[in-house]
């Protein structure tokens, strides 16, 4: 038969009463309730699916200030993706993607299952103020004007 070694008996029965307790021991007495996440991406002028979207979330403190912390999700081919373990509170997301405007919220996570719906939208026109064609939002930019203005000769000074 089996024969073991007294010290060796000892010692497992004392990880095998000890582990449990140590296991118990690390859960923080500010864990709560979480929430399974999930995050749909989708075009906002089609509604097509984003594809390898970076979906990022930071958890916000009372005073409205990011803290340490957060993860970063990428959508699938159909503009999902989710993260189960979201502790209930205020969440700041930004979702970044090739061609498309950076978006940013905070929520309120308050349940045990919530899904987002993001609409992305492609980026507009910029116009500048110290740019004569600000004026005229349908001018090109970045192109001079076809007819540029003749130099007033009356305003040159004789020499």
């Amino acid at each position: 038969m089996f024969r073991m070694n007294k010290g060796l008996f000892l010692g497992l029965l004392v990880c095998a009463l000890l582990l449990p307790g140590i296991a118990f021991g690390q859960k923080d007495a500010n864990d709560g309730p979480t929430c399974w996440l999930s995050f749909v991406v989708t075009k906002d002028e089609s509604g097509k699916p984003v594809r390898n979207a970076a979906v990022i979330m930071h958890p916000v403190n009372p005073k409205g200030k990011q803290v340490q912390g957060g993860a970063e999700l990428k959508t699938d081919l159909d503009g999902k993706t989710s993260f189960d373990g979201i502790p209930y509170g205020k969440l700041r997301v930004q979702v970044l993607a090739h061609g498309f405007q950076t978006y940013g919220e905070d929520f309120d996570i308050d349940k045990p299952k919530m899904e987002i719906a993001i609409k992305l939208k492609r980026p507009t026109q910029q116009y500048s103020i110290y740019d004569d064609r600000a004026k005229d939002p349908n001018a090109p930019q970045g192109v001079p004007p076809a007819n540029p203005p003749a130099p007033n000769q009356n305003d040159k000074k004789p020499n």
